[in-house]
């Protein structure tokens, strides 16, 4: 008898978690089909309140399919920051960097020396961007770390942001070095693990310094996962992983870039509203998306194909178009909009 309950239950479970996925708030399955005329989508999530209202994937993807987020990579990077901090791991977000890379003392440009861990964080470090143009000799250099902090400087630090993924590159050196463990062990102890879930191992720097801001590989439900811990304050399964107040500190603005003059940039999030709602989110080359729409209790997460020569900007207005003009207003019965 207990055996049949226990089946029963996870039958239960299943039906609750199908129906969830598969039978969409109304007007979401519109939403939906146009999400399946994108050729690059591979799957479109939306979790509203927890619950996981619409789970599609597209051109053969899977639930169980992890995806490359590129760089909404540095965005995990970020919540890792957060919580190196909340455990005194890190001293302080104003920490100059050159306390964990001691070569700076001579390095002939001395305003590098005053380079905090925020300003890595924002994209305000300075320095010339290792993105974009520069990206190809910067991963073919015998030594990332190094490579980034040689840039010349062409910003006073903590002025004007940069992208730059060589930025969050020296942010997982930094966590590496304080930590005393690898980015990905500590990601895998202080953040997948209280979220559920286990991170395969990514790209390594020639030190052995794992990729800060790129190549990490999460599937769909793991992003909507990761999402929630920011709608939930930072809370997972009654346990505090990030602090509110590092949260908080993340949607606050700090400077546009000219890699997207139409948003702004925080804590490793990009920052814009959405039909007039305050939003950030992760962002990865090619259409990987972690939308998280606050004052909606809203996540949307999209994944795409990545494998191709350009980032096509109609694929991505497509996709903004997809939250703002499609999943926010179906949503609007059910949010009392």
């Amino acid at each position: 008898m207990k055996r049949r309950i226990v089946l029963l239950t996870a039958v239960l479970v299943s039906v609750s978690w199908v129906t969830a996925a598969q039978v969409p708030a109304p007007g979401l399955e519109a939403a939906a089909k146009s999400a399946s005329a994108l050729p690059r989508l591979r799957s479109l999530l939306v979790s509203h309140r927890g619950e996981l209202v619409l789970e599609r994937y597209f051109g053969g993807a899977r639930a169980a399919q992890a995806a490359n987020i590129k760089s909404a990579s540095k965005s995990i990077i970020s919540a890792l920051v957060g919580i190196a901090v909340s455990r005194g791991i890190i001293a302080s977000i104003d920490q100059p960097i050159a306390t964990y890379f001691p070569e700076l003392a001579k390095d002939p440009e001395a305003r590098k020396r005053a380079i905090t861990v925020e300003d890595l964080l924002t994209m305000r470090s300075g320095l010339a961007s290792t993105s974009g143009r520069g990206y190809g000799a910067w991963v073919q250099s015998a030594n990332w770390v190094r490579y980034a902090l040689t840039r010349p400087l062409i910003d006073p630090p903590g002025t004007r942001v940069e992208y730059s993924t060589g930025t969050t590159h020296l942010l997982s050196a930094i966590l590496t070095k304080a930590a005393k463990v690898s980015t990905w062990q500590f990601a895998q102890d202080a953040l997948a693990r209280p979220l559920g879930f286990s991170l395969p191992r990514w790209l390594q720097d020639p030190q052995g310094v794992y990729f800060g801001g790129n190549e990490m590989s999460m599937t769909p439900r793991q992003m909507v996962r990761f999402g929630e811990l920011y709608l939930n304050d930072g809370r997972a399964g009654g346990v505090q992983v990030l602090p509110r107040e590092w949260i908080a500190q993340t949607q606050v603005p700090r400077g546009k870039s000219r890699w997207g003059s139409d948003r702004e940039y925080g804590y490793g999030f990009w920052i814009r509203d959405f039909a007039g709602h305050p939003s950030y989110y992760a962002w990865g080359y090619g259409g990987q998306f972690i939308f998280i729409v606050p004052g909606l209790e809203l996540v949307v997460v999209t994944t795409s194909r990545s494998d191709v020569s350009t980032e096509r900007r109609d694929h991505l207005g497509a996709i903004y178009d997809l939250v703002e003009q499609q999943i926010i207003p179906a949503l609007g019965p059910r949010l009392g909009l």
